[in-house]
């Protein structure tokens, strides 16, 4: 797919719009000010904190907001639970600023609301990978060590006697429950809710959410992620929809139009990824709470249900991996699905190929595709664009959001002009204030206040990003990030594995697929079904590789005795 012929005209459209925004004493102005030690843009306008976020949504009354399954949550019974379960985590557990609260369940109500009654008593929500292991949710717990843990049943199950002391809050269960553990029902009902929200006095630079993303040792790393940080990324996401609406009534205006263009539907979005991600819970769930939309949650990812939804609920959004809008464009039921209420159809996690864009926008009758660049570690997107603006230049990711800054450097650290292809790096009040409990990967993530993204990309002379390859050891299959050395780790613990190297394939449906290349001790054996059945228990499934080849050469290596992982892809890329 090439680029519009107006491209060059959309993007000075955009930008102007954008730059009128940002103006000194505009909705989006912004000062530098020195947030942990590091200068950055602070929009003038921004909510203190997440709590006032929730609270501003208390006027949406009996409107939808969460849609599980046949069950149905206006704002009003939202609040009341939340201010319910907020006491409880105050009076019960200490829980407030300094402390955290864990979350470990599936795409439910109850996660949505543990979500806001955490950060509204100023405790910060440790999201937990929903499809980790027992020894991952182990280690989690261990590293972040929460006041209390809000799980399903399915999760209590999984964790057993690890349990432990914790205190517990289960949901969704019907079996008996550990003598640390009350009913979510119990402590969570709106019959008995307080007519307030606890007090809390919090700060604008407190943790408001630790993510766990994958790190260099095998373990995962909780990312620190502040109420200003994800304010931010809020704002962030409110002002590029405005910048683009903006552009195009000036643009409509410019041609003569005298009808003004017709107004959005009510925000209805669909979510098929996981809460415990920034782009299902920053970027999705916080824009539609703060718009007062409605939030239509799945069990689990199936393009025939997500269809069957659209239809039902009317959805405008979908935010999900590439592989999601690939698999419902070609799917039978496509043809037969009103997906008219469709506005938007997109997101991130991985990058969106040119065809898809075209697909998307050919396959809409209302809507246009979009896409955002973001790390866990910047809170939520540090690009984003949609509509004709992304359909113009589907290369880019979009423009820098205009809170943070952006150099690309080469090996040496050195910054690059405009243009050239190296390291990009941000900087900004949304990037994370460090790695919980890890100083040192903090130091090696950060420098000079400078965000080390691990991708390899270039901005142009407009601020839009192109991202053109990764520098990190990860693969990001489905937009699950996994790294590949702690696949490796646990391939390392067959005594019959002299070399391992992990890396990845490309897969038409998930973006890539893991794969793996061994070569044993001399004298054993080992072969696929032994090693999956090693790798069971330590590691979720979807970190498992999908093809394994056993060498009987040493693998390739570079002067500095690294693995030639590019050299294994290229090898095994087109074999069967």
């Amino acid at each position: 797919m090439t680029a519009d012929p107006n491209a060059s005209e959309l993007v000075d459209d955009f930008n102007a719009a954008l730059a009128s925004l940002t103006a000194p004493g505009g909705p989006f102005g912004w000062t530098v000010r020195e947030v942990n030690g590091v200068p950055v843009r602070v929009y003038d306008n921004a909510m203190p904190d997440m709590r006032a976020v929730w609270a501003m949504s208390a006027a949406h009354g009996d409107k939808d907001y969460l849609v599980y399954g046949e069950k149905r949550y206006s704002y009003a019974e939202a609040h009341a639970r939340v201010r319910a379960l907020a006491h409880h985590l105050r009076t019960a557990y200490g829980a407030g600023p300094g402390t955290r609260v864990a979350i470990s369940m599936r795409n439910y109500p109850e996660w949505v609301l543990s979500h806001w009654a955490i950060i509204s008593v100023g405790a910060a929500a440790v999201g937990m990978n929903s499809w980790w292991t027992r020894p991952e949710m182990e280690f989690a717990l261990n590293d972040s060590e929460p006041v209390a843990l809000i799980l399903d049943g399915e999760r209590l199950e999984r964790l057993g006697p690890a349990c432990g002391e914790i205190p517990l809050v289960v949901a969704r269960h019907d079996g008996d429950l550990p003598a640390s553990a009350l009913p979510w029902e119990a402590v969570a009902d709106p019959a008995n809710a307080p007519d307030a929200l606890p007090d809390a006095n919090i700060d604008p630079d407190d943790d408001a959410l630790i993510f766990y993303t994958s790190g260099t040792t095998g373990f995962p790393k909780g990312a620190q992620l502040t109420h200003r940080a994800v304010v931010h990324n809020l704002m962030n996401m409110i002002l590029l929809t405005a910048s683009g609406d903006a552009a195009r009534a000036q643009r409509m205006a410019r041609s003569g139009a005298e009808e003004p263009p017709p107004e959005a539907p009510p925000l209805v979005a669909l979510l098929p990824v996981p809460l415990f991600h920034v782009t299902g819970c920053n970027c999705v769930l916080h824009t539609v709470t703060i718009a007062g939309g409605c939030l239509v949650m799945m069990y689990r990812w199936d393009a025939a249900e997500a269809l069957r939804l659209i239809e039902r609920e009317g959805v405008t959004v979908f935010t999900g991996v590439p592989s999601m809008s690939r698999e419902m464009l070609q799917h039978p039921d496509w043809e037969n699905t009103d997906t008219s209420s469709l506005r938007s159809m997109g997101g991130g996690g991985a990058a969106i190929p040119t065809d898809l864009v075209r697909r998307i926008d050919d396959g809409l009758s209302q809507g246009r595709p979009g896409v955002g660049y973001g790390l866990t570690e910047t809170a939520g997107i540090a690009t984003a664009i949609s509509n004709e603006f992304y359909v113009a230049n589907p290369s880019s990711v979009g423009p820098l959001v205009p809170c943070m800054e952006a150099i690309v450097v080469d090996e040496n650290g050195a910054t690059l002009d405009p243009g050239q292809r190296g390291e990009l790096r941000l900087r900004g009040p949304n990037v994370m204030k460090g790695y919980l409990n890890r100083p040192d990967a903090t130091a090696e993530a950060i420098v000079d206040g400078w965000f080390r993204t691990g991708d390899i990309a270039e901005v142009d002379d407009g601020g839009w990003i192109y991202i053109k390859d990764r520098i990190k050891d990860i693969v990001i299959r489905g937009g699950e990030n996994i790294h590949c050395s702690e696949v490796e780790e646990a391939l390392y613990e067959l005594d019959q594995i002299a070399e391992a190297a992990v890396f990845g394939l490309p897969d038409e449906r998930l973006g890539e697929a893991v794969a793996a290349a061994v070569v044993l001790v001399p004298g054993t054996e080992l072969d696929e079904a032994a090693l999956a059945k090693h790798l069971d228990g330590r590691l979720a499934r979807f970190k498992h590789p999908r093809d394994v080849w056993f060498l009987d050469e040493a693998l390739p290596r570079n002067a500095n005795g690294k693995f030639l992982k590019r050299e294994l892809r290229e090898r095994f890329a087109s074999t069967p």
